[in-house]
């Protein structure tokens, strides 16, 4: 229920309306799909800034609130962009206030505040979207008809050091983009795990291995570092059938597969196919979706559920984390 009527009731062509809480460096984006996205009116934009809100709002054509609260019965829908440990708190009020949620990862500071999220928006019917945004990444949408059993996973996502995110360590910051693509690929229950990580520039992890073991014995090996000198984003994994390697920073995929032979008692071949996945728009497409959902009531993509499921594993692997010599 929102401002006396429901969603499901109102007609289709009318134009969702739309907000965004924290306008910052990732907010602002989120601010600039909506604005362009077909059925969908911004109508506000909210930050605890009030010149940079004023900022985006003068270049979108919106106005601003001053208050995520004062939402209420103005807005159908709000991406919430604002420091991690905000999340709970400010997702939390919009989803009471009946506004369908799209929260940035991860999904809250700690498990058991996720786990108040999902609860508050299954209690209150509204649909709840976290911003894994990999899961809209050209090249692992090219890959994913592929991939059918892993065995083998290895990650590696490094990046230079920026002064944002670090209001969490370096798994909850970037290693959990990973943890939740895994997850959507494995259909088994995490065995165990053994980490290693270290804080180089923060007080907190900034460099972090975790291995992955599953009930159904395949492995993940998982390496996140916000202190490289070079940025890389890959995937690799191995199944019976095929070697496949996804390349999220150039949109690309390599497939190797075994071909048998032709010749009666001939030794199978190696064929490689690489694909050019196409750089494509993943934040439009996660906004989108998230919109789609929205509009039909359905499950998004990477829900609340699966959201928490990221944060479970990497509060776990920070939990268990030990320190090299």
């Amino acid at each position: 229920m929102l401002g006396g009527t429901t969603l499901e009731s109102s007609a289709t062509t009318d134009p969702l309306r739309a907000a965004v809480v924290g306008v910052g460096h990732l907010g602002r984006f989120h601010a600039e799909k909506y604005a362009t996205l077909p059925g969908v009116a911004l109508v506000a934009v909210v930050d605890r800034d009030p010149d940079r809100a004023r900022a985006v709002a003068d270049a979108l054509g919106v106005g601003v609130v001053d208050d995520h609260r004062a939402l209420a019965g103005r807005v159908d829908c709000a991406s919430v962009a604002v420091p991690t440990a905000a999340h709970a708190a400010v997702g939390g009020e919009l989803l009471a206030a009946g506004i369908d949620v799209l929260i940035e990862k991860p999904l809250a500071s700690t498990a058991a505040e996720g786990a108040a999220l999902v609860r508050a928006a299954a209690e209150r019917g509204r649909v709840l979207q976290v911003g894994h945004l990999e899961r809209f990444n050209p090249a692992l949408r090219a890959a994913q008809a592929v991939v059918t059993e892993p065995k083998f996973l290895e990650c590696h996502r490094l990046a230079p050091f920026v002064d944002r995110g670090t209001d969490v360590d370096v798994i909850r910051d970037l290693m959990i983009h990973d943890l939740d693509v895994i997850q959507s690929f494995v259909a088994a229950e995490v065995e165990s795990v053994e980490a290693v990580g270290v804080p180089v520039l923060t007080p907190r992890v900034d460099i972090a291995n975790a291995r992955l073991r599953f009930a159904n014995g395949c492995i993940a090996n998982v390496t996140a570092s916000r202190v490289s000198t070079k940025r890389e984003r890959m995937l690799r994994l191995f199944q019976p059938d095929a070697y496949v390697a996804i390349d999220y920073d150039q949109r690309r995929v390599r497939i190797v597969r075994r071909e048998a032979s032709t010749t009666p008692g001939g030794l199978p071949s190696i064929v490689a196919d690489e694909h050019d996945a196409g750089q494509g728009d993943p934040l439009r497409d996660e906004i989108a979706a998230f919109v789609a959902a929205v509009r039909t009531r359905a499950t998004p993509l990477v829900s609340g559920r699966e959201g928490l499921r990221a944060l479970e594993l990497a509060e776990r692997i920070a939990a268990g984390l030990e320190s090299p010599p």
